[in-house]
């Protein structure tokens, strides 16, 4: 008789659980941008992506070059301008970059400081039971001391030279050391990357809390400017800042000094400036190039000089107009080219009428030190043969028209539609200080002298403390993460089996990272200790 028992059927296991793929997704990349390998191409991305900037002139950092720029390559600078050739800084691709290295230093550091914190609380661990297969061993008998004594005599010489150490008794009464040291290596190696994220906050609300402004400041009292948008050649302000929180100074520069040497070449230079604060009275100041004028709320630094043609126009009713105007230089003997325009003169004293069509304007090249041969290039930056070459041009010069355009040439599109129109002859006039030049209509243009000009660069970024601390902290964690090495050690202290009271030392030693010259230190500490022994 067969006996068939009721057994339960077995439950079958359930599929496995499917991963959400989108979870996955965003795991995988989250991992993969915070990884340091992303990290280092990110940051290779965003010094790459600021090669454009030192490429082409920045519209932040002077406009005057970029409309020279498309007026040179007048088919390829509008195609770049649609990729932010000329605002790289504050270009959406520059800024994307600069996010994600932003995010994936925050989300590789974070972790390595939780895992740091970690190993700076955790004791070393124990010995391993073959040291011999350590990178370096060692082996050993000192003088009849219990292993107890050998041992705390270890570690007490292993903590003079800066391990942290651990003792542990083992159960056949021997005992172990273990010593670890470095651990300065990834707390350099972390306090530069935190430098390196104080460094991108720092530029980051710079942008956008900061200013600065170029003015191009000529010498004499009547010269000066104010604080204030309107009266600067260009302007940037952040995002967060109105033209309302510019703080409150004028400044006007009463002298410049410049000293060349022998071949040209700038030896120093120093300007002085009259400046009030909050409507204060003037205070004389003076600063260099690498010494910049430090004022509440702004540095003003010199970037550079040149002349400004002193011109006393009488146009043919006797009228006169003196301008000075700045010449820009174009070498490094500043050469200078530049624009004098007079659109008011030739007024009808009967009628008290302007003939759009008399407007004069004179366009030249100013030499500091004319040559002996008569070309238009400069031979010495200082005032030593100052010779002005000049250009007459009579008609409509189209400043009337409402476009902007570069007050420092005449607007090529009124000469080339015959609006403008050369009345010289030519070849340029030369004038020199205090020589007058008479036009066919009887005007006269009297060349009076020079003044001086400096270039100033104004300027405010409230996070610059912060950024200068986080390079100084960033270079000394770049210096401890090369120049310290971890690495561990083991002693372990065993009772000596012939003698009585003897002990048997053994050590092993092993790096934590690549250090050509722990062989040598190894030794050293396995010769301190088995001095320390027989003492």
């Amino acid at each position: 008789m067969t006996v068939v028992e009721d057994r339960p059927a077995t439950a079958e296991a359930p599929p496995p659980r499917r991963a959400n793929p989108l979870w996955a997704l965003l795991r995988n990349s989250w991992r993969q941008l915070t990884s340091m390998r992303t990290a280092l191409l990110l940051l290779f991305l965003l010094a790459l992506a600021a090669v454009p900037g030192s490429i082409f002139p920045q519209r932040t950092v002077n406009r005057e070059n970029v409309q020279e720029y498309f007026a040179e390559h007048p088919k390829l600078a509008p195609a770049i301008d649609r990729f932010f050739a000329f605002d790289v800084y504050s270009s959406p691709w520059f800024a994307a970059i600069y996010l994600l290295l932003f995010t994936s230093l925050v989300g590789c550091v974070l972790p390595r400081l939780r895992e740091h914190v970690r190993a700076l609380t955790t004791v070393p661990p124990d010995a391993p039971k073959r040291m011999d297969r350590l990178p370096q061993h060692f082996a050993a008998t000192v003088r009849p001391q219990p292993p107890a004594a050998t041992a705390e005599g270890i570690a007490k010489f292993l903590r003079g030279r800066r391990f942290r150490t651990r003792l542990r008794e083992l159960p056949d009464g021997g005992w172990t050391v273990s010593a670890e040291k470095g651990f300065f290596k990834e707390t350099g190696n972390l306090l530069f990357h935190f430098a390196l994220l104080s460094v991108l906050v720092g530029v980051g609300f710079g942008h956008w809390y900061g200013w600065h402004a170029n003015r191009l400041l000529v010498t004499g009292p009547d010269q000066g400017f104010c604080n204030t948008i309107t009266q600067f050649d260009d302007s940037s302000l952040g995002p967060r800042v109105s033209s309302s929180d510019l703080p409150d100074f004028c400044l006007k520069l009463t002298e410049f000094q410049a000293t060349y040497q022998t071949t040209g070449q700038p030896k120093s230079f120093l300007a002085t400036v009259a400046v009030s604060e909050d409507g204060g009275a003037d205070q004389i100041r003076s600063f260099t190039v690498n010494d910049p004028l430090r004022l509440d709320g702004a540095n003003v630094y010199l970037l550079g000089q040149g002349y400004a043609p002193v011109l006393r126009f009488t146009d043919r009713y006797g009228v006169q107009q003196t301008k000075t105007v700045p010449f820009l230089p174009t070498d490094g003997m500043l050469t200078s080219e530049g624009v004098a325009q007079f659109p008011d003169v030739n007024i009808d004293p009967k009628t008290n009428k302007r003939d759009d069509k008399l407007q004069v304007g004179f366009e030249g090249v100013y030499l500091p030190t004319g040559g002996t041969d008569g070309s238009a290039r400069s031979t010495f930056p200082a005032e030593n043969n100052p010779v002005l070459y000049l250009a007459a041009y009579r008609g409509d010069l189209g400043l009337d028209v409402g476009i902007p355009g570069s007050v420092y040439a005449l607007d090529r599109t009124q000469i080339e539609t015959g609006r403008l129109t050369k009345v010289s002859g030519e070849r340029p006039y030369v004038l020199r200080p205090g020589e007058t030049w008479t036009l066919d209509d009887g005007s006269k243009l009297e060349f009076v002298g020079t003044q001086k000009f400096a270039t100033l660069s104004i300027r405010y970024d409230p996070t610059q403390f912060m950024l200068l601390i986080g390079s100084v902290l960033g270079l000394a964690g770049l210096m401890l993460s090369l120049a310290v090495h971890r690495r561990r050690v083991w002693f372990r202290v065993s009772p000596a089996p012939d003698d009585a009271g003897s002990s048997v030392i053994e050590a092993g030693g092993l790096p934590r990272t690549d250090y050509s010259g722990f062989a040598d230190e190894f030794t050293a500490l396995t010769q301190g200790v088995v001095k320390e022994g027989k003492s």
